[in-house]
């Protein structure tokens, strides 16, 4: 008879005397009472085993990774060494480029009478207008001066150069060998910038290309901005692969738009004072003119018999005729001398600050630079290659 053990039967326990822990999920819900723990705290419990899991995960992760990239060290360091002569390469052959600065002051007059007042509305947040600037106002100017018009004004421009005039447009042409370009092209062949040319008569050729040479030269070498935020001092701004140009051409850009802004500017009042200047030599020349017949009138009549007072007619209608005028010449003379004055008032100063002066800085990488740069770029590069194959190996 086989022996009855224990220990593979365990002791019965009674019903009642089941433990809170064996109760399934139904007994918890029939027997709410029996569960002593408060609620939220089960679940607290697995949320911190859940974050405990994941952090320990992430830094298992982390580890495995740099394990990884250690075991690639020579890939690494090979891209490295492989951009770093890239980049030593490079700023070997790089040209120089030289740069060229400008910088300028704009001083216009400003209003008077209600200039307080308009301060004074302003700091409420009241723009009753009145302000200075108008259409030159703020990054107006700016705009301005990388207009095509303006651009193309300066590259059509005459400069002299190793003794021989020619325009900026054939330098730029001349020193970027854009002629070697063009050989066996029928419609570039006759293109020419001559000084002083017509440009109104322009070919579409012609204006095609000093398009694009707008465009490129916009599209970077050229900038304009203040020189820091809180100063009302303009900086231009032109680097360019030949130092002459890149001096000529900002020194030109700035006296075209000078010209351009100051004649924008007091267009209205040399128009009236023009008017004013015809009219007063008009009245005056009238003036002279009826001094003249006043003296021949007398003299023709030297010794008038008072009994014929109509032989003083001519001369006595002469002299009405010079004491108008010289009323009507005075009050001439005087409005335009006051124009003048607000003329030269309106005006607008521009400030030439500081000028390009050679030999211009150069703007180029050092080697040091480059080898370190480049090299830092190509060994980034291949960690995310590495890394990115191995994550699409595990997914795949």
């Amino acid at each position: 008879m086989e022996k009855f053990d224990k220990d593979k039967f365990p002791e019965s326990t009674p019903p009642g005397l089941v433990p809170n822990e064996r109760l399934d999920t139904g007994s918890r819900k029939n027997h709410g009472d029996l569960d002593s723990q408060p609620k939220g705290s089960y679940f607290s419990e697995s949320s911190i085993s859940t974050d405990d899991i994941s952090l320990k995960e992430i830094v298992l992760k982390v580890q495995e990774l740099s394990g990884f990239l250690l075991s690639k060290w020579s890939t690494i360091l090979i891209a490295g060494l492989l951009g770093g002569i890239l980049g030593f390469i490079y700023t070997y052959s790089q040209k120089p480029a030289y740069k060229a600065e400008l910088s300028f002051a704009l001083e216009e007059e400003k209003s008077g009478g209600m200039g307080g007042a308009l301060g004074i509305a302003s700091q409420f947040g009241f723009d009753l207008g009145g302000g200075g600037g108008g259409a030159f106002a703020g990054d107006n100017l700016f705009q301005l001066m990388k207009s095509r018009s303006m651009v193309e004004k300066v590259l059509l421009s005459t400069v002299t150069i190793e003794g021989k005039n020619q325009t900026l447009a054939e330098f730029y042409i001349s020193f970027n060998k854009l002629r070697e370009g063009w050989k066996g092209k029928a419609e570039l062949d006759d293109i020419l910038y001559l000084p002083n040319a017509d440009r109104s008569k322009f070919t579409l050729k012609q204006d095609s290309v000093l398009g694009q040479f707008y465009r490129t030269i916009i599209s970077g070498p050229l900038t304009v901005d203040k020189l820091d935020k809180k100063s009302s001092i303009i900086l231009v701004r032109f680097i360019s692969e030949n130092e002459l140009f890149a001096k000529y051409f900002t020194e030109k850009l700035a006296k075209e738009v000078s010209d351009f802004y100051v004649d924008t500017k007091t267009k209205k009042s040399v128009q009236n004072l023009k008017i004013l200047q015809h009219q007063t030599d008009s009245v005056r020349r009238a003036l002279y003119s009826a001094l003249g017949g006043m003296a021949s009138s007398i003299d023709a009549n030297p010794n008038v018999n008072p009994a014929r007072q109509k032989l003083l007619v001519p001369s006595q209608t002469r002299q009405v005729d010079v004491e108008a005028n010289t009323v009507i010449l005075g009050e001439l003379v005087k409005n335009l001398e006051i124009s003048k004055v607000s003329l030269r008032r309106e005006t607008p100063l521009i400030q030439i600050i500081d000028t390009p002066i050679l030999p211009l800085p150069q703007e180029k990488m050092s080697k040091r630079n480059g080898i370190i740069f480049t090299g830092l770029a190509f060994g980034i590069v291949s960690i995310i290659y590495l890394l990115l194959a191995r994550f699409l190996k595990e997914i795949l």
